[in-house]
């Protein structure tokens, strides 16, 4: 039997977590039943969960990519950015349905919270670091110390995830997003 070479593997890798990211954030978690997982990517179980443990191995893996593909943009172009390609271009950011998914079971899910705190830590470094290259060069508040200035960010991230999901993304958000970059800009 010929065997499969690693391109293929990972095309199919792929080609499983975009479906079982459509499903999950039409879904969510618990609704995303294998059988829909099976529906939505177009394959059998068996492919599915040959290259993932379980239904949670899966979802783990989705948000991973989805996070670090949100981490590369932070670094690269910061989080107000991300913020600002969320509202320019929403048909790119399928992954905010998973990013409710997982807000919600960090609150319900300890097991998945101590998994989760792993993984997110390239996002939070990330933006870490862009801060800090920000603050040297002279660009931000170097009043508050960065670890305020990524939570604020963070906090201002997951709002504007809740209300670009309950559907309110045209209400001045890009306005607000002027006011938050200004609000961490160094004043002269």
């Amino acid at each position: 039997m010929p065997k499969v070479s690693e391109d293929h593997l990972a095309a199919r890798r792929s080609e499983i977590l975009d479906g079982a990211r459509r499903c999950f954030a039409e879904y969510g978690y618990d609704g995303a039943t294998v059988r829909r997982l099976e529906e939505t990517t177009g394959l059998s179980r068996g492919a599915i969960f040959h290259h993932f443990k379980d239904k949670d191995g899966l979802f783990l893996a989705l948000a991973h990519e989805d996070a670090m593909r949100m981490a590369d943009v932070a670094a690269n172009q910061g989080l107000v950015q991300v913020m600002r390609d969320m509202l320019a271009q929403p048909d790119q950011f399928n992954w905010l349905g998973t990013r409710l998914e997982i807000a919600r079971r960090l609150r319900t899910d300890p097991e998945f919270a101590r998994g989760w705190s792993q993984r997110s830590a390239e996002l939070t470094e990330a933006t870490i670091k862009r801060l800090e290259r920000q603050k040297s060069a002279g660009r931000l508040r170097d009043d508050l110390p960065t670890d305020v200035l990524v939570g604020y960010l963070d906090l201002v991230l997951d709002g504007l995830i809740a209300r670009i999901a309950s559907g309110h993304a045209g209400e001045n958000l890009s306005a607000v997003l002027d006011l938050v970059e200004e609000s961490v800009r160094r004043r002269d």
